[in-house]
């Protein structure tokens, strides 16, 4: 059996950002720069460091089909919660089988759409939702999705979705009353997790949950889905992704071998992938700030300053190093006073035109842009969309 490779070039900042400055020259600005070939890194070295977890990649932090085209190649699999990502699946050629649909709440029109694409394992996490399922119960098979609150985390998905520990059983003996197959437990610990021991305690108390439902005879699971929320460093930090999972790993393994474990990495997957480039429109002297008034903001690429997203670096064509220069304020260019991009940001004396690049602008950036003011969203251009590869072995 062959395995397939690529390679990697190692590129500094001074020759990634020469290659971001010709794009932005022939396609302007605001201009995102996606390497497929970093989308591909990113998702084998997680796979090395869950190496008996099924990556299902969830598209929405970028649901692009280069991102699917790249993936799909390496054989990985996809998380989907809206109709769009069905049909984008679809239209890269994703056999059914890859796929779950992990929205826990769901019109009846969305089950039927997934269903005829063939996808047949769905999440559910109220009884109002069990019902939906009953005329599909001879074609899909359910995750029920558990709560596990996390204040530590960048955004604590527990707050909208899951059930508590106690809530399981009721749910899963409903299921079985109805005619319903599920198949295990999901749970997501929350955006940004850094604490590997929020996994290792959530996985924990699934196991919990599993033994229940056996020795109370609702049934026999065998799939546990441990959600996304695998950290990404936006400070420079180096996080080791292997020694990250080192615990979670430790703790799946104390589960019975028969178990068919899932995970839906999203941020972790794209996040360092995509650059973005933009330039200053025009510049003013207020107090004793410098203000640069840039051809994006927080309505464009920078919408995740709005609900708590990581502060970015930023770099310039004169720094390519962080954190050169004085305290300036980077604004947005729309006629709304909260379109301000960061108000300390450290920066050398810029002219009218000159470029300011952000990296780890995969994730969030490009899918929540949005026109307002008639300021167009930033341009994505795919660099490695065809995957260049060895075979060896």
């Amino acid at each position: 059996m062959s395995v397939s490779t690529f390679v990697q070039p190692v590129t500094t900042n001074n020759e990634h950002f020469s290659l971001c400055t010709a794009l932005a020259k022939q396609h302007g600005t605001p201009l995102l720069v996606l390497d497929v070939n970093q989308v591909r890194e990113n998702y084998l070295a997680l796979a090395n460091a869950l190496p008996n977890v099924a990556l299902h990649y969830a598209l929405k932090p970028l649901p692009h089909i280069d991102v699917v085209n790249a993936l799909n190649e390496l054989g990985g699999c996809f998380d989907l919660a809206t109709n769009g990502e069905v049909d984008l699946v679809a239209q890269a050629g994703v056999m059914p089988s890859q796929v779950i649909h992990t929205h826990p709440i769901k019109r009846v029109s969305d089950i039927e759409h997934a269903v005829a694409y063939g996808c047949s394992t769905f999440v559910f996490d109220s009884e109002n939702e069990l019902y939906k399922f009953e005329k599909y119960s001879d074609k899909v098979e359910l995750l029920l999705r558990l709560s596990f609150p996390n204040k530590d985390a960048a955004a604590d998905l527990s707050k909208k979705f899951g059930v508590t520990v106690a809530d399981a059983l009721p749910l899963l003996k409903k299921a079985k009353e109805l005619g319903i197959r599920v198949r295990g437990l999901s749970f997501h610990v929350g955006s940004q997790t850094m604490d590997p021991q929020k996994y290792v305690y959530a996985i924990e108390q699934c196991k919990t949950v599993f033994e229940m439902a056996l020795a109370q005879g609702v049934g026999t699971m065998n799939t546990l889905d441990i959600g996304g929320g695998f950290p990404v460093s936006y400070t420079g930090n180096t996080i080791d992704i292997n020694e990250f999972c080192a615990p979670i790993r430790a703790a799946l393994a104390q589960w019975p071998d028969t178990t068919h474990f899932i995970a839906e990495p999203g941020r972790f997957i794209v996040a360092s992938a995509m650059t973005h480039v933009m330039s200053v429109m025009g510049q003013s002297q207020r107090g004793s700030l410098r203000w640069y008034y840039m051809d994006d903001g927080v309505y464009g690429a920078f919408s995740g300053r709005v609900y708590g997203e990581p502060e970015q670096r930023f770099y310039t064509q004169y720094s390519t190093e962080f954190a050169a220069g004085e305290p300036s304020v980077l604004a947005g260019p729309t006629c709304d006073s909260i379109d301000v991009i960061g108000d300390n940001v450290l920066l050398p004396a810029l002219q009218d035109g000159d470029l300011v690049f952000t990296q780890n602008m995969g994730a969030y950036s490009w899918t929540t842009s949005t026109d307002f003011n008639f300021f167009a969203k930033a341009q994505l251009i795919s660099l490695n969309s065809s995957m260049l590869v060895a075979e060896v072995g």
